[in-house]
């Protein structure tokens, strides 16, 4: 990708953070497209904000001190998924009283730490720097065993290498994620998946069962996921939580057969 049109992109505040690999895969799904450059920017743009900035209130960018909660509303996933946080992380870690949770593509799920109902050590991976910002200034402040690690989905490498030198109860949170991971590289989710499951000890994925911002219920079975989560993971819960569907698993269990 040429240097001046990834700073053309990173140009607007929206992106100035973005990291690059974000910003270069999306590119190149218009690098074949008949379009002139500039056409091909544009479309890369509303592509991002589609993944990451669409959701996001202005206010959250140039927040000051606000309590938590008042974060969590500015961005329309969390907020949907507010009144049902401490029924969630009780179902989820329900018996666990120390644990280690590693939320990939978190956004600004760090500041609903306060919902955990046990000591909670915390690893966010996020790639809009912003949000790592205003996350990891939530952390410091409130002291809280936490932080949150400015790299894309795509860096898994990187992901890899902190959570294996991380010890303890593992696990990977997956939330609402695999749709926009898809879009941009066919079957990485299934990839992602395969690749952490060697190094911690359950993964919570999930994806919407409703338009967000709306209460209209799509077509959201996700046969595809199921289907591969089925075959190569031993599940341990599947619920759905005010419009978002949880799928708990771990490392398949064989069972010795008799010769």
């Amino acid at each position: 990708m040429d240097s001046t049109i990834l700073k053309q992109i990173k140009s607007k505040r929206e992106f100035s953070q973005l990291r690059e690999i974000d910003i270069e895969k999306n590119f190149d799904l218009f690098s074949k497209r008949q379009a002139t450059e500039q056409e091909k920017i544009d479309l890369t743009k509303e592509r991002l904000r589609k993944s990451f900035t669409a959701f996001l209130s202005k206010k959250l960018l140039s927040f000051k001190d606000k309590p938590a909660d008042w974060i969590l509303r500015k961005h329309i996933s969390t907020n949907e998924r507010l009144p049902y946080y401490k029924e969630l992380y009780n179902r989820i870690l329900k018996d666990k009283k120390e644990v280690r949770i590693f939320d990939l593509g978190c956004g600004i799920n760090g500041f609903s730490y306060n919902y955990f109902p046990s000591k909670v050590n915390y690893s966010g991976f996020e790639s809009v720097g912003q949000l790592v910002e205003i996350t990891n200034s939530f952390f410091e402040k409130n002291k809280l065993p936490a932080k949150c690690y400015h790299l894309s989905l795509f860096e898994l490498n990187e992901i890899i290498k902190i959570i294996k030198e991380s010890k303890g109860n593992k696990i990977i949170f997956l939330f609402k994620v695999i749709d926009a991971l898809e879009s941009v590289e066919l079957d990485y989710s299934k990839k992602l998946l395969l690749s952490l499951m060697g190094d911690v000890d359950e993964i919570v994925l999930s994806f919407s069962t409703k338009s967000l911002g709306k209460k209209t219920n799509f077509k959201a079975d996700r046969k595809w996921i199921l289907e591969f989560v089925s075959k190569n993971f031993h599940i341990l819960d599947n619920f759905e939580i005010g419009g978002e569907r949880y799928l708990v698993f771990t490392r398949r269990i064989f069972k010795n057969s008799k010769s």
